[in-house]
């Protein structure tokens, strides 16, 4: 199992979990991370990777067969009372009721949080206004639209004020112009305080989101790190280009005296890709040097790994949306 290091004062830090169901599935086997406050930590793993169970239990709502959970400074093993009052939750699916208002369904989350009536509906109008919900706070929730819902769950979930939210898979099923209005709520969230534990079967929005990123797989987390250096432990930036047929011995020969390295050509694109190991200063070498042999490039660019790129090699596995374990 890859070594998660230790962060300074984690607001969040696990150690060696493992949950079983029935006799055969490990869904946690063995999960250590830990991350400080006021940040969003991403959480990527295929369908049945351990995602959501490790949500449940951080939130008490699952025990676990070994290990140790705390957050924000609780066990929330043995004071799972006082933990919940230093936690929100907004699960895969709108926990909301459809007949109640908007703003009925939030201030009822604030009752059940301990919250006087007069409190509940205070932080109730507050945080409806926050996340762009006062016009149709009134209205009965069945009448709202999927990103509106999303909405209002995670409205739900901040009425206790939590130190702490897990955001178990917030965007699926929402188009992509309520996915941005949800990122927008989330940056807005960690700006004002409040850290995040956020899964997702969306690779952007863990690159756009997380300061930091676990990638779970079969209940263990393999690896560990910022978008930046898990990117780089695929070995940096390519240098791709394509050149005139006619050309593409001369241009080979030309590209190995320069860079040093055997470029390959794929053939199903018709481009040469070579390692560029001193990333734009590759690119120029390459460049300059096919001039003074005087071919000039169709195409020429510098293709750096993404996330996908990262995923599919360390888990060999497309994502899917999880709804179980």
């Amino acid at each position: 199992m890859t070594s998660v290091p230790a962060a300074a004062d984690p607001i969040v830090e696990v150690r060696d979990l493992v949950h079983t169901f029935g006799k055969d599935i490990r869904a946690l086997d063995g999960v250590s991370l830990a991350f400080g406050a006021g940040m969003v930590y991403g959480l990527l793993g295929p369908n049945g990777a351990g995602k959501t169970t490790l949500i449940r239990v951080l939130a008490t709502l699952l025990r676990p067969d070994s290990g140790s959970a705390h957050v924000a400074g609780v066990d929330v093993l043995r004071h799972p009372t006082r933990a919940r009052t230093r936690i929100g939750l907004a699960g895969q699916f709108a926990a909301v009721d459809d007949y109640l208002t908007g703003r009925e369904n939030v201030r009822m989350i604030g009752r059940l949080y301990g919250l006087s009536a007069t409190e509940s509906r205070r932080r109730a109008d507050d945080i409806l206004e926050g996340i762009g919900l006062s016009d149709a706070a009134s209205r009965p929730v069945r009448t709202y639209s999927g990103g509106m819902r999303r909405r209002l769950d995670l409205a739900a979930s901040l009425v206790g004020r939590p130190q702490v939210l897990f955001l178990d898979e917030p965007t699926t099923g929402i188009d992509p112009r309520n996915r941005a209005d949800l990122w927008a709520l989330i940056r807005q969230l960690v700006d004002d305080g409040t850290t995040v534990l956020l899964t997702t079967q969306y690779l952007e929005e863990a690159d756009q989101l997380a300061e930091r990123i676990g990638v779970i797989d079969h209940g263990r987390i393999i690896s560990e790190g910022t978008s930046d250096e898990l990117k780089d432990r695929l070995g940096g930036a390519m240098l791709e280009l394509s050149v005139e047929p006619s050309h593409r011995d001369a241009a080979h020969r030309v590209l190995v005296d320069a860079l040093g390295d055997e470029p390959v050509l794929d053939l199903d694109t018709d481009r040469y890709r070579v390692t560029a190991r001193d990333g734009t200063r590759t690119l120029l070498t390459a460049v300059r040097a096919l001039d003074a042999a005087g071919i000039e490039p169709d195409d020429v660019r510098l293709i750096k790994p993404t996330l996908d790129d990262v995923f599919l090699q360390l888990t060999d596995t497309d994502l899917q949306p999880e709804v179980s374990t």
